[in-house]
């Protein structure tokens, strides 16, 4: 299996070519890079204009490698083939690289550019990326693979100190300034320069051609060909929405200090989701957050992310902070609020559960309402942080929270309240994780063990770890809240100086319990009422089919669906003759078959081109795609969309005993031709995301991504 790894861009806040004259020093020999023993020149081009200067090199370099490895394999370093292309007139130089030893065993790719940064012609960036192929390496291939990866994090985090150094030595020989490239065969206005700007510039300059001669740059790359202005570079700060690509000061600004291993990982799953989600994808702080709950497996944590975003979809969570408002009964009696911050800036939850009801509140206004009041305080406390994060300087990555058991009896261990608290822990740990970073629990009465080990079991290890538990006193004295919380925030009710305005709760009055909450079912799953999306199963021999009357040609059919599990191929059709509305005429497929209630449209009997035709091909939907598209009528009659069970040759040959069925969640909708009042060409089949997390300008920036909106709606 190929493995991949990418950087993030890492940013030089100097000029491109005094970042190139730095790269320069690093040759004939470095003694920063000991690694590095020394090249041979196979090929050298020059261009007449000094323009471009292209040099294929043969490097030899030392690896750390365990002594045992190096004498199986009888060597003591490997060899490594080199292309380098820089042309300074576009003021780009690439780096291609691949091992000549060993490479019908292991097989490394690298690609190496330095550029001049986007926003600021003042600056350079450097990109890095590679993939590593082990077929075969005498049964040590997963030492390989671990060296292979420790040298290129070593690699990474050296490279920009190395430049660093350098950059500091040409600075401090009174070489501030080189003048960008320019073809001197061309009659134009010499370039402005102050004397201070030149300074020591033409020995310079004399050295880097003779250095040329026999020692070439060992790749640079850039995005711009921008000539930089003489004037000092701006500071501009980082943006978490400034791109699509990650830089380090970025990464440190808003997103803390990472591992090379973690900010691959990273750039690793934004890719993925780039592929799948083509539109919108969740913003960095949110994928990171689930790389952290899954100990930065990729795979791992891409699993729980696609799960997280249908749930999200599904559940209209995205316009929740928007729409949600609290009944008179949840403002009253619930007893939780936001109040401050902790020490480290991180936004302060307060939840007095031994002084709530849980059992009248419940009886009032239902479990759907207690959890989606939850589910707004999680929401909340995303936007929270993200405000933290802007205001302090610092990344403020998840929220503090005190949970007050003073009060906590026997009467808050009610069955139904205990499922209650574990389907919320449930829909919190798989949707919010990592987003609290400690939580303190004061003035634990004697019954907590009970509840603890009730809901303990529930929660995750890693969340587990977080939780703080305080007695009656032990809160108040040195080493309890006083040591995460300024005394002038901890509540006075728990003996701090500050007032608090949270509800203090209280038994709810039997004359606000409703009866359709006093009976409902145990059973029945909450938050499912206003949903627009409809789940189904797609069997290998049943697929999934919806069946739209079309009134009027030039009308728009509209599709917004996830893969939720397995692959599908998605196909639109339109029926030569005018199919029954009436759902008796048709083959239904059971639940266990496939989607609940769901009817089979097209017979084995029918034919495209005879009796059907397609009016959008079949498209291949993978796991966890989210698709999004419509289709502009060019003719009234019966549509059906169906989604079909794909199985490739490989997955059918290597698990033969695995169930040939896929889950899909799908909404469509019809746009009658005088409602929409758009650009009918316009309209394009396309991949989205979702919004409220997303990062909206992540992929304006790349080229060839159409988007369009989730629903297509009529103009008011």
């Amino acid at each position: 299996m190929v493995q991949k790894y990418q950087s993030p861009v890492r940013v030089y806040k100097h000029p491109f070519e005094l970042v190139m004259a730095a790269y320069e020093k690093r040759f004939p020999t470095c003694k920063m890079i000991p690694v590095f023993l020394g090249s041979d020149i196979m090929f050298e081009y020059k261009s007449k204009n000094g323009a471009v200067h292209s040099v294929e090199r043969r490097c030899r370099l030392n690896v750390d490698a365990p002594y045992l490895l190096k004498k199986i394999v009888g060597v003591d370093h490997v060899v490594f083939i080199q292309k380098n292309h820089l042309d300074r007139k576009n003021r780009t130089l690439e780096i291609d690289a691949h091992n000549e030893s060993f490479s019908s065993r292991v097989i490394i790719n690298e690609h190496c550019s330095y550029s001049v940064h986007p926003e600021n012609p003042s600056w350079t960036c450097f990109e890095q990326d590679a993939s590593l192929d082990i077929k075969s390496f005498f049964g040590f291939e997963s030492t390989v693979e671990k060296i292979a990866m420790k040298q290129y994090s070593h690699n990474i985090k050296k490279g920009k100190e190395v430049i660093e150094y350098y950059i500091n030595e040409l600075l401090s020989e009174g070489i501030t300034y080189i003048p960008p490239w320019r073809d001197l065969n061309l009659k134009t206005e010499p370039l402005d320069s102050t004397a201070s700007q030149d300074s020591g510039m033409r020995s310079l300059s004399d050295g880097m051609q003779s250095h040329h001669g026999s020692h070439s740059s060992l790749g640079l790359g850039a995005t711009a060909a921008t000539i930089h202005s003489s004037s000092p570079p701006h500071e501009a700060s980082p943006s978490p929405e400034s791109g699509h690509k990650l830089d380090d000061d970025y990464i440190e600004r808003f997103l803390g200090k990472l591992t090379p291993v973690q900010e691959n990982r990273l750039m690793q799953l934004r890719l993925r989701l780039q592929e799948s989600h083509k539109g919108k994808i969740p913003k960095d702080t949110h994928i990171l957050r689930f790389l952290h709950a899954r100990d930065f497996s990729v795979e791992k944590a891409r699993e729980m992310l696609l799960h997280s975003l249908a749930w999200r979809k599904l559940h209209n969570i995205d316009k929740l902070l928007d729409t949600y408002e609290p009944s008179p009964v949840l403002h009253k009696y619930y007893c939780g609020g936001w109040h401050y911050n902790d020490k480290d800036g991180r936004p302060l939850y307060l939840l007095r559960l031994g002084q709530m009801d849980v059992k009248g509140l419940m009886k009032s206004v239902g479990e759907e309402a207690i959890l989606r009041h939850i589910l707004t305080v999680n929401e909340e406390g995303i936007r929270r942080v993200e405000q933290a994060t802007k205001k302090r300087g610092y990344p403020v990555r998840a929220c503090t929270c005190i949970v007050d058991l003073d009060g906590l009896s026997m009467r808050h261990l009610w069955r139904p309240g205990i499922r209650a608290l574990l389907r919320v822990i449930e829909i919190v740990e798989a949707n919010y994780p990592e987003t609290m970073e400690r939580l303190l629990i004061v003035r634990a009465p004697r019954v907590f063990p009970v509840l603890w080990t009730l809901v303990s079991p529930f929660i995750d290890e890693n969340t587990r770890q977080k939780f703080m538990i305080f007695g009656a006193s032990d809160y108040n004295s040195p080493g309890g809240l006083i040591e995460y919380i300024d005394r002038k925030y901890i509540p006075d009710f728990l003996s701090g100086d500050c007032y608090c305005d949270v509800p203090e709760g209280g038994l709810v009055p039997k004359g606000l319990y409703k009866e359709e909450f006093i009976d409902r079912s145990p059973d029945e799953p909450p938050l499912r009422s206003d949903s627009v999306y409809q789940t189904a199963h797609v069997v290998k021999e049943y697929p999934n089919e919806v069946l739209v009357q079309v009134p009027h040609k030039s009308s728009v059919i509209t599709w917004d669906f996830d893969i939720l599990k397995g692959d599908v191929t998605f196909t639109v059709f339109r029926s030569k003759q005018t199919l029954s509305s009436d759902l008796s005429h048709y083959h239904h497929v059971s639940g266990a078959a496939g989607g609940i209630g769901s009817v089979q449209y097209i017979t084995k009997s029918m034919q495209v081109g005879v009796d059907l035709s397609i009016v959008e091909a079949p498209h291949i939907c993978r796991d966890g795609d989210s698709v999004q598209g419509s289709h502009v009528t060019s003719q009234f009659g019966s549509y059906i969309l169906q989604w079909k069970y794909f199985e490739s040759p490989k997955t059918s040959f290597d698990f033969p005993l695995a169930s040939h069925k896929s889950k899909v969640m799908y909404h469509t909708d019809l746009l009658k031709s005088d409602a929409y009042k758009g650009s009918m060409s316009s309209l394009q089949s396309c991949h989205s995301g979702f919004s409220s997390l997303s990062i909206s300008t992540n992929q304006s920036s790349q080229s060839g991504t159409s988007t369009c909106p989730s629903r297509l709606k009529p103009p008011r």
